[in-house]
């Protein structure tokens, strides 16, 4: 029995108008071939579409490749059935069975019009003994796939070269490329440890530092980070700097503040009085103290003090403020000191020192320039039975005598040795010692060093106007490892201490001599200096009798150093080995500056490559007249970049000017001139002499009668 149900797939209306409603199986009969004008109509309504499909939008199912059609399926299915006429639309598919045969028509051709169709429902006949009893021939075949225009399969079947290599082709297995994760945006900085950031704002200098917390608030915070300011010296751009910025820096890094200088800082005198005790709270880890020339208060300085135990080196010069009660506060709580500087404290004396140094068992250092009090006996005696001091300043210390300097040395009453006369005492730990503008020291009190302080490295003695040639005798017999002299306007002195410096164990390890305004020493002296000092690196010279001799000496003791080394400098810029100052010198004249020169631009053979030049290694730094010292200066510079070339020719040229010059003046052009201002310049003295007006009427003056 045939069923009628309802789905989804359109049927045609030609089968539902035409199809019986009897039960049974369906006939097998072929109907009739049509002829004539019904096969003409029938080809007509083959082409023919329904507009139901048109509506619905659908596609034509013929593809079209190339502007070809491509034929892929062959309907075998009849166009008439028993039941009556079949227009063999899209819609009589289901007729067929189940066979969709797919729509060749063309969209806008209009179809049949039934009054009764419906397009929507779609009804198929389903026929249980059909499907169970009986096998349903297939109503349509494929077409080959070697007859398919166009297609892939013909183009294989005629090459099976081409048919093999598409074989291999996809029998590789296909390996998707590995795809990238889109990076993502790295923040260089951020990401980066905060240590290494530390690490590269440590190569800036604290001005620069400074410069960049302006850059963004990041950079800000970290240029202010503590572990950047361990060591906080202001002395490079202290003018520079704010005292907000001080501020800030000092209470930002207040614990990891180790060095502290704040000299010439005084533009922080105001905030001291506000924000001292915020500053004082947070720096309590000071081991390096300086407030040189600051203007602060002494009450902040007593915090600083009290603060921080573990202060190493202080240094409080120059503050007129501090008295005896900072150096009670220094030796209560400051037990590791080692360096104190208390120079130009004026209320500040030796009875406070003495605290520090009953206090202190390391100190090391002591500066104590213009301090009174230096005849206490008790404070001498105190650093003579400590004995652990090893640099002592004590200039222009008016109370400072002969007296005073022997108990330093050798204490009250102490043994003498009967063989040579010497007082029986440890040696001192001195190794540098400073007594310039010590007026009452006389040679008695330098003879207590003789023998007394071995170890010693420098000594400066300037300005002692009573020092004579015997105070430096034993002092320079028994100090090997002297390096630093200093005997500036000692005018008793003569050249037999230049002499016997020249003989001394120290002339091996002298490197620096100043003599400067010593009037009496010369060419006699100097000489032997030159030539046995070796390390010699700085002379200062000036106002003395020295002449040409000692700079073509020392020119020629350079040369032989260079020599010496016989290895040569290729690249041709030497360094300054020694610094001479000689201006103010009567007996110093050009030729011997020109000898200078000269050396410093000379270059040699060596004698076992003949072919390779070498240039010098050391050259003189010259300090000479200011009329030469310009060009003195210019062929320096030459030399020190290695322009040997330039520098001779311009030593050559100002040579020959200086020869013309001196010719010149002997006799040729300009000579009345001169000799017109000389006379001019000679009656003027006179009237000065005679006391007359300078600028009155010139009384008439004659030679004078011969017999007269």
């Amino acid at each position: 029995m045939a069923h009628l149900i309802e789905d989804h797939t359109l049927v045609s209306p030609e089968t539902i108008s035409f199809t019986p409603a009897v039960s049974g199986a369906l006939p097998d009969e072929v109907p009739p071939k049509l002829k004539g004008r019904r096969r003409l109509l029938q080809s007509l309504q083959r082409m023919s579409s329904s507009p139901s499909l048109a509506k619905m939008g659908r596609t034509p199912s013929s593809n079209y490749r190339g502007g070809q059609a491509s034929l892929s399926c062959v309907s075998l299915n009849p166009t008439t059935t028993t039941y009556g006429h079949s227009h063999n639309s899209s819609y009589a598919s289901q007729s067929s069975a189940g066979f969709s045969t797919a729509p060749t028509s063309v969209a806008s051709t209009p179809g049949t019009d039934m009054r009764f169709f419906n397009p929507k429902p779609r009804i198929r006949i389903v026929d249980e003994e059909i499907t169970k009893n009986r096998v349903i021939p297939p109503t349509s075949v494929p077409v080959p796939v070697e007859f398919r225009y166009g297609s892939m399969g013909a183009t294989l079947a005629s090459a099976p070269q081409i048919h093999e290599s598409f074989q291999d082709y996809f029998s590789i297995p296909v390996v998707k490329p590995k795809v990238r994760p889109r990076r993502v945006n790295f923040d260089f900085w951020g990401e980066m440890p905060n240590e290494i950031k530390v690490q590269i704002f440590q190569y800036l200098l604290p001005k620069e530092i400074i410069r960049c917390s302006s850059v963004s608030r990041i950079w800000h915070k970290m240029c202010f980070d503590g572990q950047l300011w361990i060591k906080l010296d202001t002395s490079g751009f202290y003018t520079d700097i704010t005292s907000e910025s001080l501020v800030k820096i000092m209470t930002g890094a207040g614990p990891f503040v180790k060095d502290l200088n704040l000299r010439g800082c005084v533009q922080m005198r105001e905030r001291w009085q506000t924000d001292s005790q915020k500053i004082t709270d947070v720096c309590r880890n000071l081991e390096y103290f300086s407030i040189e020339d600051c203007r602060i208060d002494r009450t902040t300085v007593h915090c600083f003090l009290l603060r921080n135990p573990r202060l190493v080196h202080i240094n409080l010069s120059r503050l007129s403020t501090l008295n005896n009660s900072a150096m009670k506060i220094v030796a209560q709580g400051c037990p590791q000191l080692e360096h104190l500087n208390v120079s130009w404290c004026q209320n500040i004396d030796t009875k406070g020192l003495q605290k520090v140094v009953e206090s202190c068992p390391k100190l090391k250092e002591l500066w104590a320039g213009e301090i009174k009090g230096f005849d206490n006996h008790d404070f001498l005696l105190e650093l003579f039975h400590r004995n652990t001091l090893e640099r002592l300043f004590v200039s222009h210390c008016v109370d400072l005598n002969d007296e005073s300097l022997e108990i330093l040395m050798h204490g009250k009453e102490p043994e003498i040795d009967v063989l040579t006369g010497r007082s029986v005492v440890p040696p001192r730990n001195f190794r540098h010692l400073s007594f310039d503008r010590c007026s009452a020291l006389t040679d008695q009190s330098l003879k207590a060093l003789a023998h007394n302080v071995p170890r010693l490295v420098g000594l400066q003695i300037d300005q002692c106007a009573k020092l004579t040639d015997d105070a430096l005798t034993g002092i320079l017999e028994s100090t090997p490892y002297l390096t630093h002299l200093n005997m500036e306007e000692l005018d008793k002195v003569t050249n037999l201490t230049l002499q016997n410096i020249a003989k001394a164990p120290c002339a091996k390890s002298l490197e620096h001599l100043s003599i400067s305004y010593c009037e009496n020493l010369g060419d006699t002296g100097m000489l032997p200096v030159i030539r046995n000092c070796r390390k010699l690196k700085s002379i200062m010279m000036d106002n003395t009798r020295i002449s040409d001799l000692v700079l073509t000496e020392a020119a020629a003791q350079v040369r032989h150093r260079n020599r010496k080394r016989m290895v040569g400098n290729a690249s041709g810029k030497p360094e300054v080995g020694l610094k001479m100052v000689v201006y103010d010198c009567q007996n110093v004249n050009w030729t011997g500056v020109r000898e200078v020169l000269s050396r410093n631009a000379e270059f040699y053979r060596l004698p076992h490559d003949s072919t390779a030049p070498t240039y010098p290694s050391e050259i003189i730094l010259l300090k000479c007249f200011y009329g030469y010292q310009p060009t003195v200066e210019e062929h320096t510079k030459r030399v020190l970049r290695g322009d040997l070339a330039r520098a001779s020719m311009l030593e050559r040229k100002w040579a020959e000017y200086m020869v013309a010059t001196e010719e010149a003046g002997a006799q040729g052009v300009g000579q009345r001139r001169r000799r017109r201002r000389a006379r001019d310049a000679a009656m003027v003295h006179a009237d000065e002499e005679e006391g007359g007006a300078r600028g009155g009427r010139r009384r008439a003056r004659s030679g004078g009668c011969i017999v007269m």
